[in-house]
């Protein structure tokens, strides 16, 4: 499996730890950036890279990493088809994947020792879309949603 990683000055060093423990576990490895450590980079230049190259490439994931992880994973779901999902925990991870079927995990590495953040990814990489019907339904919805603008039917009346 591919995996596409993007990130800032912030995710730089954990970025390259993460990508030789990918490597080395079998994993093809896409580094978007940074290639050098730049306190004053931004991150869409790397982010949107990743994601791009995550939504051009049906098998791959993708994994963008920053100070806080929001503005990383904001700049992913900029990009059309692809949903990242912020992670905090293996469980958040799980089921960004399990119930969303996302396709690119956001980590703050600010917030998480470079262990978690690996097992974060793990989680992520190693669970499957649960194909649930209620599941592909709402992604159904959101991805409809981005192609048309056309916002879901409500499923009750509103107040009033």
């Amino acid at each position: 499996m591919r995996i596409h990683i993007g990130s800032d000055h912030a995710g730089f060093e954990i970025k390259n730890v993460l990508a030789e423990t990918l490597r080395s576990g079998g994993y093809e490895v896409v580094d978007h950036g940074p290639f050098y450590y730049d306190e004053e980079d931004d991150y869409p230049v790397f982010c949107l890279r990743a994601a791009e190259a995550v939504a051009r490439d049906d098998e791959s994931l993708g994994v963008v990493l920053g100070g806080s992880g929001n503005g990383e994973q904001i700049s992913a779901n900029k990009v059309r088809g692809v949903r990242a999902a912020l992670a905090w925990t293996e469980e958040t991870a799980r089921l960004a994947r399990r119930h969303n079927d996302a396709r690119v995990i956001s980590i703050g590495v600010r917030m998480h020792p470079v262990d978690d953040v690996v097992r974060f990814v793990e989680a992520f990489i190693q669970t499957p879309f649960s194909g649930d019907r209620r599941h592909a339904r709402r992604i159904a919805m959101l991805s409809r949603y981005e192609e048309t603008g056309e916002l879901p039917a409500l499923s009750v009346d509103p107040p009033g």
